[in-house]
């Protein structure tokens, strides 16, 4: 009888398993609709990163919050100036699918529609931020307590301390966020349009929630792990929907070209119309030293550029306290998401995302003393570290990095996870090296 029990019991308990499997994975869907539904609400759409986030559920929500509140809640800087910034953040990478979203929500939120033109166009206080922009993008090492001095200290145009560290802080989200978008190859699926003869930018985007494309996604579900390429830029709709809009797009681009013909004038549009248009500029517009890139930290000759160690300034004991202390509560903010990207259970050994952490921080010039660097070559694979390298150190989108074979019998999820990995290791050491410099400046 007592075998015959537990031959009873071992189908219940695998029932019971199973349902419960299904509970969590359920939990987990309903997290990412409720976080989908709350972006539907405050932008009438799902951005693509955010799709791509989706099979980290935990990690979107501290994502989303931080963006939320460096972008739109109480600040210093206008709303304006932090879209502004965001652009040529990313134009630093050419990514062309955040200039975009930037550009759009730039305008959304009453910017100046020539500023779009270029960075000649901006008023010279966002002007003077080019320098330090491209430092944190390229090498961050070079941030120096005479690059916040003339930040803080040029007359009129002037920053004040607490608008320094909230622009520090959207330029370095944004440059690491460049790489979370090559690297899940977002950028690539956008084409911009070329220039039609009524007047139209050559950058006009079809695809963005300003030009009334507020589709609702058909399930709010977390996107199948076999989905790596996104299905739009800013909507949830699907490629089907996306081809007809392009579709659509050229037809009716056609059909001003022939009334243009007939009429040899241009169509007048109103300023509500340019706006809704105008997604985007041409990323160059806003980079003014193109030849200005990553180089070797390890392989420099110069002896004034010292290996940043952590035990001499580390997040935890310096960084948070200060960026906390200057622009309020985005301390915990980002100690959320570093905390979160690097708990997520994952396929991955903690040995393992600690060596990527630990090597992004590597050829950015951060150094542990109390890690063994013999780890890394353990345990990562020269493609996996030529490709963790391109995506921290020069994420251009005009260049798609090769992914590791090793990654071939990984779910998307698993890949994923990685450029999150990366992504967040990048934002801390900009971040680093940027309030390093201002505690410098601040006890100078």
């Amino acid at each position: 009888m007592i075998l015959c029990t537990n031959k009873m019991e071992y189908p219940l308990r695998t029932q019971f398993q199973r349902v419960q499997k299904q509970v969590m994975v359920n939990g987990e869907r309903e997290r990412v609709s409720l976080l989908f539904m709350k972006a539907l609400v405050s932008r009438g759409s799902v951005d693509a990163v955010s799709q791509q986030m989706a099979s980290h559920p935990q990690y979107l929500e501290s994502f989303l919050r931080t963006q939320h509140y460096i972008l739109h809640m109480d600040g210093p800087l206008p709303l304006p100036y932090r879209h502004y910034i965001a652009i040529m953040a990313a134009a630093q990478h050419h990514c062309n699918y955040l200039v975009c979203l930037h550009s759009a929500q730039f305008l959304r939120v009453g910017g100046d529609p020539l500023w779009l033109e270029g960075l000649e166009a901006a008023p010279p206080r966002l002007r003077l931020l080019d320098h330090i922009n491209k430092v944190l993008a390229h090498q961050p090492w070079l941030t120096a307590c005479s690059d916040i001095q003339t930040l803080l200290k040029s007359g009129e145009q002037c920053w004040s301390l607490a608008e320094l560290v909230q622009a520090v802080v959207i330029l370095a989200h944004c440059h690491s966020l460049c790489s979370f978008v090559v690297g899940c190859e977002t950028d690539s699926d956008f084409v911009p349009l070329s220039k039609s003869p009524n007047g139209t930018p050559p950058t006009f985007c079809p695809f963005d929630a300003t030009n009334g494309n507020t589709n609702v996604p058909q399930s709010l579900a977390a996107p199948s792990e076999h989905i790596t390429r996104r299905r739009s830029l800013d909507s949830g709709c699907d490629m089907v929907c996306l081809k007809e809009r392009i579709q659509k797009s050229q037809e009716e681009r056609e059909k001003r070209e022939e009334r243009l013909l007939q009429s040899h004038t241009l169509q007048q549009t109103d300023m509500e119309e340019e706006e809704e248009m105008i997604c985007f500029a041409d990323p160059t517009c806003f980079i003014t030293d193109p030849n200005f890139c990553y180089h070797e930290f390890a392989r420099r000759e110069e002896d004034h550029f010292q290996v940043f160690r952590v035990q001499d300034y580390s997040w935890e004991d310096h960084g948070f306290s200060l960026v906390n202390r200057l622009y309020s509560d985005i301390g915990h903010l980002l100690d959320d998401r570093f905390r979160s990207v690097t708990t997520l259970s994952s396929l991955h050994s903690p040995d393992l995302k600690r060596a990527i952490w630990n090597y992004i921080h590597c050829v950015l010039g951060i150094r542990y003393d109390d890690y063994d660097y013999g780890e890394v070559n353990q345990l990562l694979e020269q493609d996996l570290k030529l490709y963790i390298k391109n995506l921290a150190c020069f994420p251009d989108a005009t260049k798609t990095p090769v992914c590791p074979l090793s990654w071939a019998p990984l779910k998307s999820s698993e890949r994923i996870h990685v450029n999150l990995l990366i992504m967040e290791a990048r934002l801390q050491a900009e971040l680093l090296y940027a309030l390093r410099a201002i505690t410098q400046y601040m006890i100078a």
